[in-house]
């Protein structure tokens, strides 16, 4: 698993454990984003058929978790809304650099990145939740979350040199953590 370089303080927790249902409604739309990004990198790679397949079960397992969530959502008597924008994502993917390698490979990494994020907060709610089922489920999340980190490490590593994997995957660990530092705590994933 990825070290981060930015711990989630734990008012951030505290945010979500306050206002719970917000928190569900943005986990919702972050994995219906994440499902939408795994058939985009299908669009862009066709000619990778590793990738392809991969990225075509991990949009299946996101849409999956999306089902999922919006179960919780309607048992709570929510509604889903639309969409907002996640100035977290937003600001990581304008470090993604052009130019045909150096953008797979960037998204790639920033795609690792942003799901070693997701590991560490749902660790940290389903750490906070008291009941099991809700607990149970967020704890799944987190393992899943950290088998995505690995699969998305694990293609960059297929598609590019080792050491320019690692090297780049430093200096946006480094970036991550300046954008996670500067963002306010809502009751939201990122």
């Amino acid at each position: 698993m990825c070290k981060l370089l930015f711990n989630t303080p734990p008012n951030w927790v505290e945010a979500i454990m306050a206002d719970f249902d917000a928190f569900l409604l943005d986990h919702a739309a972050a994995e219906k984003k994440a499902s939408g990004m795994a058939m985009s990198m299908v669009s862009h790679y066709p000619d990778k058929p590793e990738l392809v397949k991969a990225m075509t079960e991990l949009a299946i397992e996101e849409l999956n978790h999306f089902k999922e969530v919006t179960k919780i959502i309607y048992a709570r008597g929510l509604q889903l809304g639309a969409d907002t924008k996640d100035d977290y994502i937003n600001q990581f993917r304008k470090l993604i650099r052009t130019g045909p390698d150096d953008y797979m490979l960037d998204r790639l990494l920033v795609a690792a990145i942003v799901e070693a994020r997701g590991a560490e907060r749902f660790g940290l709610i389903a750490a906070a939740l008291t009941d099991n089922s809700l607990k149970h489920f967020y704890e799944a999340i987190t393992r899943s979350e950290q088998r995505h980190f690995k699969l998305f490490h694990d293609l960059a590593i297929l598609y590019f040199d080792n050491n320019l994997v690692a090297e780049r995957l430093e200096a946006l660990l480094h970036h991550e953590a300046d954008i996670v530092a500067s963002l306010p705590i809502t009751p939201a994933l990122h």
